[in-house]
């Protein structure tokens, strides 16, 4: 039910709304004037500047929140959307594969974040840009966490203040969730790219994963021991290279690996190469991603083997690790867009009822929940053939594209008296109302949510009016 105060739709509070409507346009155009000279009009700049100021090692998020509160904004109307945006948009994060990209639009007066999760693998590096074309002074926000067996939150990493790409290479396999989020009263059109790459070159100087003949964890001598390495077999003699920029640590034979090098690389892992018929390198010895650092052979124990490189990779703390992921290189392009991508940030509704809202972008993802007709839905972005859309009561998920429509082509008329409100709550302030629908005047309606309809009148006044 309305609050107190607020009058209930209908013809009888028409000449009654008249002056609310007045203040509250008045106060809003107020509010509007301070939130624009405090965030819009070099406010930003100086929140910004006010959270690069405070020494402390909190993230640039939460130092342009702690500046928030600096100057008076936090706990504010706004302040709390975007706060509650950017959770939601952690708990409502999509499964995707990589690469994955999207297209949308930001609403700068509607506080929203993008999320993505995905599957990664130890050894494995997450990248993330956001770019808004046109745009070099919106920050935004980039935060990477890892999901741990709880499904509790792991923040991981943030991008420097200023930057539009995340860089996450998390220590254990699992899932990685990373977010994006412009700063209050910014936003715009964005294209969001997502990929998954090893963060070791590949260690021969010509070969892929497709040359690797015995995997990590194989056994070894009847079961005594398990391989702690792969084996990527090519032509003697064909140069092995360092995976990474590092440092040698050691160069010597061995009975077990032969002539074996030892790297000690940039992200603080040792690399092994062994059974090389000869080194290039001798220990001290700085190197760069790719310097010829010894020969494939057949030394030690591999004598009656053909000649291949065996590459270990060890993290201190945890032992060997599998190299594979290291070096593996995932394929796929980005899917192509088939999405209408005209529609980004404007209202659209199911032309089907075959339409599902889904938990990704992928036909086999799981259902959220069937939509209803004429359910009304804002486009978030694009990926593929879906749209990310968001529902009026906050609830995300995709749908696709071809069972949907726009929402520009008026399903039904509302008759003169009904009130026309900023959103679809029962029990509403005076804030809340936008507009009284006037005698003789059309206002159609677009789409349908619970028991509001999604109007917009000939005069360009829209919002949402209680179903009678």
């Amino acid at each position: 039910m309305p609050t107190a105060g607020c009058p209930r739709p209908g013809a009888g509070n028409r000449a009654a709304s008249r002056p609310l409507l007045q203040t509250v346009r008045s106060n809003r155009a107020r509010t509007g004037l301070v939130l624009s000279l405090l965030l819009s009009a070099g406010g930003c700049d100086n929140l910004r500047r006010a959270a690069d100021g405070l020494l402390d090692d909190r993230t640039p998020r939460q130092r342009y929140v702690d500046a928030l509160t600096a100057a008076g904004l936090h706990g504010t109307a706004l302040a709390n959307d975007w706060t509650a945006a950017a959770d939601r948009a952690l708990r409502d994060a999509p499964l995707v594969t990589s690469p994955h990209e999207e297209l949308g639009y930001l609403a700068p007066g509607e506080p929203v974040a993008i999320a993505l999760r995905v599957r990664v693998r130890q050894g494995q590096e997450i990248t993330l840009e956001m770019d808004l074309p046109g745009d070099s002074t919106t920050t935004v926000f980039l935060d990477a966490w890892a999901i741990d067996s709880t499904r509790a939150l792991d923040h991981l990493s943030s991008a420097d203040s200023g930057a539009r790409l995340i860089r996450v290479t998390p220590r254990r396999d699992g899932e990685v969730i990373v977010r994006a989020q412009p700063e209050l009263l910014r936003g715009g059109r964005f294209r969001a790219t997502l990929r998954l790459a090893p963060t070791l070159a590949f260690p021969l100087r010509s070969g892929s994963e497709r040359d690797i003949g015995s995997r990590f964890g194989a056994p070894r001598d009847a079961g005594a021991r398990s391989h702690q390495g792969i084996d990527i077999f090519a032509r003697r003699g064909t140069p092995v290279i360092a995976a990474s920029a590092g440092v040698v640590n050691r160069v010597n034979e061995t009975d077990l690996g032969g002539k074996v090098v030892w790297l000690r690389d940039t992200f603080g892992n040792s690399l092994y190469y062994a059974h090389l018929d000869s080194q290039a390198v001798s220990s001290g010895m700085r190197v760069n991603v790719g310097d010829t650092i010894g020969f494939v052979g057949n030394t030690g124990n591999a004598r009656t083997t053909p000649p291949h490189l065996h590459f270990g990779v060890y993290r201190r703390g945890d032992g060997p690790v599998n190299p594979y992921w290291f070096v593996y290189r995932p394929r796929g392009n980005l899917p192509r867009l088939v999405a209408d991508t005209t529609r980004l940030g404007r209202w659209i509704r199911p032309a089907s009822v075959r339409a599902l809202l889904l938990t990704a972008p992928n036909v086999r993802a799981d259902t959220v929940q069937r939509l209803e007709r004429h359910t009304a839905m804002r486009v978030l972005s694009a990926a593929g053939e879906f749209y990310r859309v968001r529902l009026p009561d906050g609830l995300t998920g995709f749908v696709s594209s071809r069972l949907t429509e726009s929402a520009d082509r008026a399903i039904a008329t509302i008759p003169a008296g009904e009130v026309i409100l900023a959103r679809p709550a029962v029990t509403h302030s005076p804030g809340d109302v936008v507009a009284v629908v006037e005698a003789g005047e059309t206002v159609g309606v677009l789409g349908r949510f619970g028991e509001f309809s999604l109007v917009r009148s000939s005069r360009g006044v829209a919002g949402w009016v209680i179903q009678q």
